[in-house]
């Protein structure tokens, strides 16, 4: 494969860049000390230049290069992530430009959690959202509405707890609404959004509006206030806030409103752990998180979650939202999130609404792949053309209807390409911020809001609208210069990842070979056609019927590709990560088919293992992500992807010849 197009973009495995990287770091950081001297040059230098003449002085410095130089020893130790033969977890080389763009603004120490701190950086931040929302289709052109916006976090699982953080502000807000509505006995028109008055409206209705259309029903009511009750000015607002669940609390807002009902949350039995954590923390509790099984391609079934929404229905049992996967972290594997936006129109229909939240924190930048450089969508049909097996219909149309959801996660540090932590939320409704805004008067200055202003305007308090608070600028500065570098359109970010793609279309047919090659000593199977860069194996010997053995004799070979505390990275010959298949988080048609797959026995594959059963209630995989730039450089005759298909024929060989 030829991957010049890729060289300028990284440091390299073997550091080939580094006299590039060098001499950019250093230009740059030569620059920083000219700014420092120039701000005020009439200033005399606050350190004296006989300073380091003094003992002190002198023992201090070899003080912090001795720990320094201890420190890099110790982290010569570190799991080589930029290596080919590293194909464990959702980490690579990392891009240039976004590396030396955050070591240097790390410099300059911003923080993005208001401009005063921050008077570059976080209209940078504000951009980067901008870009991301371009790249999924939201709209952001702010004379429309609604009108997108997003920002960066530390990592996906923030951002997946600012969707629900968004969800709940707006699915409970009509309830305050109202309530203020009653106890200041106001008389308005009837609320064009209900159909009728809003303070007759029952909870049902209240609870089950679309974010729009909650958005909608605010600034009615609020400009009925003020044409009716010019005098109220704030104190209504005032009102509505003494009524909300963010101020009383979830055991006085339910107890005060007997009628409603928690909340469900769903998502697919493949979701990531973050899920459960991010209901604990907002306070939902863990069982209100309903995990609908996956099928035998362990994306999301469509008809359990018809199911659940029927029975939620009949129950009157609200659900808050409905999430769905874009490329999972255990499978790559994405859910039918234009399915799961058509049962969202037609329970809405029915009077059952939900929000939907994508987590793409592993896949949002596949979105790049299928975006012209005008920003429109390109057809399934050309998209088709440039692999040979991606995308699928299915694939397609779920990643071209995340315009159509209300919430995004993604996450620049795994297939952006840059350093640890970057994650981001996007939002396709920027309005959602007016429910959510906190203000620190030491932070924070009063903006006048009958002014309309710009979203880099309006949002340059950033820690107002947000979970987190300070929060370091260089990470905006990263996302930003590398998506000005390289554009998250098809014929720039979206050629990164297609190489990726294809590299992970050529090893899938390396482990075909693979399979075929020891087919009279054991079944290495791939229980899920790819449908991102992450490629699972499950290996089998021939003629066993067990799970346990199976599971051993796996955890035999994944000790040649693990890291552990007893031996050096530097001594593996290539670095894999591995997963499990859940039986609690797959359905019963499945099981059978993965089964009938492996040659094992399904009667011990069950959901629970107990003191009588000898099986397992899980099936270990061998899970690769093929993301580094450098897997299938056949330049200088590495080809990574051989070397470790040959290396792993060595090790079942060597097992299957033991026992």
């Amino acid at each position: 494969m030829n991957l010049e197009f890729l060289a300028p973009y990284f440091l390299g495995p073997y550091g080939e860049n580094n006299d590039v990287f060098e001499k950019v770091l250093t230009e740059l950081l030569r620059d920083h000390i000219y700014w420092r001297r120039n701000i005020h040059p009439e200033d005399l230098p606050a350190i004296s230049t006989f300073a380091s003449q003094s003992p002190e002085y002198q023992e201090a410095i070899a003080k912090m290069r001795t720990e320094l130089h201890k420190l890099t020893a110790s982290l010569k130790k570190s799991v080589p992530f930029f290596s080919p033969r590293y194909i464990g977890h959702m980490c690579s080389d990392l891009m240039m430009p976004g590396l030396i763009a955050q070591m240097v603004t790390t410099l300059y120490n911003p923080n993005n959690v208001s401009f005063e701190a921050a008077t570059v950086t976080v209209d940078l931040e504000l951009k980067v959202g901008k870009q991301f929302a371009d790249m999924f289709g939201f709209n952001t052109d702010e004379t429309k509405s609604p009108c997108a916006w997003g920002h960066l976090t530390s990592g996906g699982t923030v951002a997946n707890y600012e969707s629900l953080w968004n969800f709940r502000a707006a699915k409970y807000y009509p309830v305050a609404l109202a309530e203020a509505v009653k106890k200041l006995q106001l008389k308005l028109p009837n609320s064009i959004i209900l159909n009728g008055p809003l303070a007759e409206a029952n909870l049902w209705q209240l609870t089950n509006l679309s974010i729009d259309n909650v958005l909608s029903l605010k600034h009615e009511t609020e400009v009925a206030i003020s044409k009716a009750y010019p005098e109220l000015g704030s104190k209504f607002n005032d009102c509505v806030e003494q009524y909300r669940i963010e101020t009383v609390g979830p055991a006085y807002f339910y107890s005060n409103h007997l009628g409603l009902k928690q909340p469900l949350v769903l998502v697919p039995g493949s979701a990531h752990y973050s899920w459960q954590k991010a209901m604990r923390v907002m306070g939902f509790g863990s069982d209100q998180l309903i995990k609908i099984p996956v099928h035998s391609n362990m994306r999301l079934d469509i008809n359990a979650l018809r199911k659940t929404l029927e029975g939620a229905l009949s129950k009157n049992i609200p659900i808050l939202a409905c999430v769905g996967i874009l490329g999972t972290t255990e499978f790559g594997t994405v859910d039918p999130i234009h399915k799961i936006l058509e049962l969202r129109d037609e329970f809405s229909a029915k009077g059952l609404d939900f929000y939907v939240h994508v987590d793409a924190a592993w896949g949002g930048y596949l979105a790049s792949m299928f975006r012209e450089e005008d920003g429109s969508t390109m057809s399934h049909g050309k998209a088709k053309k440039m692999f040979n097996y991606f995308p699928s219909k299915e694939v397609f149309k779920s990643i071209t209807s995340v315009k159509d959801v209300d919430s995004v996660t993604i996450d620049p540090h795994k297939l952006g390409y840059l350093p640890f932590g970057s994650g981001g939320f996007i939002s396709r409704n920027q309005n959602i911020t007016d429910l959510l805004t906190q203000e620190a008067p030491y932070v924070f200055e009063e903006m006048d809001k009958s002014v309309e202003t710009p979203a880099t305007k309006q949002f340059e308090k950033l820690g107002q609208y947000i979970l987190e608070g300070s929060k370091p600028g260089s990470v905006a500065a990263a996302s930003y210069v590398t998506n000005q570098v390289l554009p998250l359109d098809y014929k720039n970010f979206g050629r990164v990842i297609r190489q990726s793609i294809k590299t992970s279309e050529y090893f899938f047919d390396k482990l075909l070979e693979l399979k075929e090659k020891i087919k009279g000593r054991a079944n290495l199977c791939l229980p899920y056609t790819p449908d991102t860069n992450l490629i699972c194996i499950v290996i089998n010997p021939v003629g066993n019927k067990s799970i346990t053995y199976l599971n051993d004799f796996t955890k035999q070979i994944y000790q040649h590709l693990k890291i552990s505390r007893d031996s050096s990275p530097k001594d593996r010959e290539f670095i894999g990560s591995s997963t499990q298949i859940m039986r609690k988080n797959i359905s019963d048609n499945h099981a059978v088919e993965l089964c009938e797959m492996l040659g094992i026995q399904d009667k011990y594959f069950v959901k629970e293992v107990n003191n009588k059963t000898l099986e397992s209630d899980r099936i270990m995989l061998l899970r690769h992500t093929i993301m580094n730039p450098w897997l299938a450089n056949d330049t200088n005759g590495n080809d990574y992807v051989v070397k470790y298909c040959d290396y792993l024929e060595s090790l079942i060989l060597k097992y299957l010849d033991i026992e």
